[in-house]
């Protein structure tokens, strides 16, 4: 710590309770009153430092006309502290000028008025020169703003606060490792173990590792808000990264938030808190502070993570904070949604009225946010499903959608089971997210299956009403082989599962038997392939031909188990009279379905030969 002496004399000051003696042997002829202490002085060594107190002495002693003249000093810079080690300046007693009393004494000195004119080398002029060293180390720097705050509108009138929060702005957007910036936590033993050098030579053992950019944000965590708050702002005016701002605040808000903590005091705990010695704020305290914390944080999308912005969100519903503020976060977090977790959406319901565990609402909002900054973006370059889970253009445009669709179909899935959560708020949720923005409906279709398990009493228009968020096209073989199961599904939609899954048992039946005929055709091009026999077997000549034949036997083979299994499965479901009748109106057949017959139906039958199934293929079917 830097320190300047100034005076030349011993001590010749004593103290008996709250009263002060000069023992200097002469009586004394001035007593000045500074708060509840006494100082017992002498008007000579009083006058020829301080203009302030030589007109009131003058003014007294015209008055009254006493010998002894006394005097109140209630405004007084810092108190009677300030203004014992200022008696002792005057009377060239030893005092010692630290980071910690500079800035009392440099006020005490404006408000006595000791100026040159009143002696060479006065006080004013002593504490700036003072002043100017401690602006140049880091640490002093931060030790002379923490003790603006008990001066702060002396501070303040003689630029000390702006002078000292520029110095710590320049420090912390330099570069720690380039101008030797202490680092926090390391004592000056550690630095100086950190130069030892052997024989004029530093050791790599010895060398100073790479500061990071946080260095400096235990040390402005002891700032009060507001001296918080202009520091930050200064630092921003100066082009700190953004990046780093936010973290200084999430430092910041951590460490005076006990909320925003509570996640991390078990590391804490571990590794030793920081934070341990800390003093709670008040509750009104901490609801300023979380308002103003959201007034700093960059707006740049990206810089501040989700989790955090949630964190925050949560904190200020406890702590009561303004709708602005909640709707700023709000926005924030919508704005990043794609970044955040299934736990970040999780917020408890803190309303008076609580009709859910979490907060449906507050998601519903943060989604509809998200989706007013990126529908736009995402139906300028329409998508194209070519497969189960993949998308043919705009990858890089979908993907925040798509992932905000897994996301919402996540919650869904977790806030289902709550026994009050409406239909309505249900739909509207998922049907936020549009069709587009799902490669699978696997997630949406087990949140609903979730839902209507926890919700019995739902009517089969409501439960109709929300199968429709989910397309039966885009769900997978599982999520179908489930579907045709579940006897929680209205009946119109099983009928639906069963009927797209034959439709694509269809389409890759015919795929396979392209590819079998495009095989023939590249790899046999002078008709070397036999016709096939009545058994069902080829005699191929390549023998890698075989193989791939054999692999489409196979596949097709187990596609027609399949099919006769779900045929099966909608002739059970269709056994009754009132099934036939929903089956017939919906579809609007006008005579029965006809037994699947295995040999004629179901089972296929291959091409007499490989020219006669390509033209299968090519007018649009199956071979019969």
């Amino acid at each position: 710590m830097a320190s300047m002496k100034l005076g030349s004399k011993t001590d010749g000051f004593h103290r008996d309770g709250n009263t002060w003696y000069c023992t200097t042997g002469l009586p004394s002829d001035v007593t000045i009153e500074v708060g509840e202490m006494t100082f017992n002085l002498h008007k000579f060594p009083l006058l020829s430092r301080s203009g302030l107190l030589e007109k009131l002495i003058e003014e007294l002693s015209i008055e009254d006309g006493s010998s002894v003249s006394v005097l109140k000093l209630n405004d007084m810079p810092a108190g009677a502290k300030a203004f014992e080690l200022i008696a002792r300046f005057c009377y060239g007693i030893k005092i010692e000028m630290t980071s910690l009393n500079v800035v009392s004494l440099r006020c005490a000195a404006e408000y006595l008025r000791m100026t040159e004119d009143y002696g060479e080398g006065n006080l004013i002029v002593q504490a700036e020169a003072f002043l100017d060293e401690v602006f140049g180390s880091w640490k002093d720097s931060i030790k002379a703003l923490e003790t603006c705050e008990e001066v702060l509108p002396y501070a303040e009138e003689i630029h000390i606060v702006p002078r000292c929060i520029d110095s710590l702005a320049m420090k912390a957007c330099a570069d720690p490792n380039v101008f030797n910036l202490p680092v926090a936590g390391q004592t000056d033993a550690q630095s100086q173990r950190d130069v030892i050098l052997w024989n004029g030579i530093s050791s790599s053992a010895n060398k100073p590792q790479p500061i990071s950019e946080d260095w400096w944000f235990q040390d402005v965590s002891l700032l009060n808000l507001p001296l918080y708050k202009r520091l930050i702002l200064a630092v921003e005016s100066r082009g700190m990264k953004p990046e780093t701002i936010s973290a200084s605040l999430i430092y910041y808000a951590k460490r005076y938030l006990p909320l925003m903590s509570r996640q991390s005091s078990f590391d804490d705990a571990n590794n030793g808190n920081p934070w341990a010695t800390v003093s709670i704020p008040s509750e009104a305290d901490q609801r300023v502070l979380l308002e103003e914390i959201v007034t700093l944080l960059p707006k740049k999308r990206g810089v501040t993570s989700p989790e955090f912005l949630i964190m925050l969100l949560r904190t200020a519903m406890v702590l009561h904070a303004s709708p602005s503020c909640r709707e700023n976060l709000e926005k924030k977090a919508g704005a990043q949604l794609d970044q955040a977790v299934l736990v970040d959406l999780l917020i408890p319901n803190m309303g008076y009225s609580v009709e859910t565990l979490y907060d449906i609402d507050c998601a519903q909002r943060m989604l509809d946010h998200f989706m007013s900054l990126n529908q736009d973006a995402a139906l300028s370059t329409p998508p194209c499903i070519v497969e189960e889970g993949q998308f043919l253009g705009g990858p890089d445009t979908l993907q925040p959608l798509t992932m905000v669709a897994s996301l919402v179909d996540g919650f869904l899935a977790e806030v289902a089971p709550d026994v009050n959560l409406k239909p309505s708020k249900f739909e509207a949720l998922a049907a936020t997210i549009p069709d587009y923005a799902r490669p699978l409906d696997d997630g949406v279709y087990h949140a609903i299956d979730v839902y209507l398990k926890a919700h019995p009493w739902l009517t089969d228009t409501e439960k109709e009403q929300l199968c429709r968020l989910m397309n039966c096209q885009k769900l997978s073989l599982e999520a179908c082989t489930h579907a045709a199961q579940n006897e929680r599904l209205p009946l119109r939609v099983i009928v639906q599962v069963l009927f797209f899954e034959q439709l694509r048992l269809r389409t890759s039946i015919s795929g396979w038997f392209y590819v079998s005929e495009n095989l023939d055709n590249s790899q046999n091009p002078c008709g070397s392939l036999e016709l096939p026999k009545n058994d069902g077997s080829h005699q191929i000549n390549s023998k890698g031909r075989t193989v791939g034949v054999d692999d489409v036997k196979e596949r097709v083979s187990e596609l027609e188990k399949e099919c006769l299994t779900m045929k099966q499965d909608l002739q059970k479901i269709l056994k009754t009279k009132r099934s036939w009748r929903i089956f017939s109106k919906t579809f609007g057949f006008r005579r029965k379905l006809q037994p699947c017959n295995s040999k004629e139906s179901c089972e296929l039958k291959e091409p007499e030969a490989s020219a006669n199934g390509l033209q299968n293929h090519e007018n649009g079917g199956m071979p019969q």
